[in-house]
């Protein structure tokens, strides 16, 4: 998912998100230790998806103290 689709988004909604990625790089993270994992790429996309949502929350930290 692109950040600037993440941006649209409520926290609520980023962290219910945050929530699922860390669950699916859970079990993509089993599949590779049991040796079932069919795409392990998806294992960076994960990641990075975690990253992003993370970071757009962090900016609206930040920008909530600012303002």
């Amino acid at each position: 998912m692109k950040a600037k689709k993440m941006a649209e988004m409520t926290n609520e909604e980023l962290q219910k998100k945050v929530r699922d990625y860390k669950d699916e790089l859970f079990n993509l993270r089993f599949q590779l230790a049991t040796g079932q994992l069919d795409n392990p790429m998806r294992l960076g996309e994960v990641r990075k998806n975690i990253a992003r949502a993370k970071t757009v929350l962090r900016q609206r930290e930040i920008q909530g103290h600012r303002a």
